[in-house]
């Protein structure tokens, strides 16, 4: 048979995955900051790459920063199927994934910055969080764990608590994440037909360890 394992990357191939990831870095700081007026100029003298190589990779500036939170959805979303993987509960996958990402906000501001931006935006998006808790919480109806007649509403209800906790963590750097995180975690059980005991018992068990996330904050 044919020998059908794909060429080993060129040297051009690298040299363009690098320029294409410093654009995604200079975007994603740019998105942590809110400043998405900034011209293509200034974003690849972020990146520190030619002006001219801006289109070999997006054809527009919103392009590219429609992949700079793609991304960032991705790495959430590669995170916390990692974490869960080991559960069978889909409410304690669920109570997982929302204590992790509480979380988050002190391990990688910067990720959790272009969240929040993003706003009510990363519920409605195809990647990352949304359909991740969605089918968690389907699964939770199906399994009798959650009591709740509205699954699009209760996916509303829960990513409007995130982020509101992710805003409150922001603004305050001296607050408990783990414990609010924690608290959130536990009202949204309940408030989706869990018992106090059991909720209680989900969000005081240990979390699996988040390995370390290279973030930019700045992105240049």
């Amino acid at each position: 048979m044919p020998d059908t394992a794909p060429a080993a990357p060129t040297r051009i191939d690298r040299r363009k995955e690098r320029t294409r990831a410093a654009l995604l870095a200079a975007a994603t700081g740019f998105l942590a900051e809110g400043s998405t007026t900034v011209s293509i100029q200034q974003i690849t003298d972020a990146a520190d790459v030619g002006f001219g190589s801006f289109y070999n990779h997006f054809e527009s500036k919103e392009a590219l920063f429609e992949a700079a939170v793609a991304d960032v959805l991705d790495t959430y979303a590669a995170l916390r199927d990692e974490l869960v993987a080991g559960y069978d509960d889909p409410a304690e996958v669920f109570a997982v994934s929302f204590r992790m990402t509480g979380r988050l906000q002190r391990q990688v501001p910067a990720m959790v910055k272009v969240l929040l931006n993003e706003g009510v935006g990363i519920l409605l998006h195809d990647r990352g969080l949304a359909p991740r808790a969605i089918h968690d919480i389907r699964e939770s109806m199906t399994a009798g764990r959650f009591d709740i007649d509205n699954p699009q509403l209760a996916l509303m209800a829960a990513g409007g608590a995130l982020l509101g906790l992710l805003q409150l963590l922001d603004s305050d750097p001296s607050a408990d994440a783990d414990l609010l995180s924690d608290q959130m975690t536990s009202r949204l059980l309940r408030a989706f037909g869990m018992d106090r005991d059991e909720a209680e018992r989900l969000c005081a068990r240990p979390l699996p360890a988040v390995p370390d996330l290279e973030v930019d904050p700045t992105g240049h």
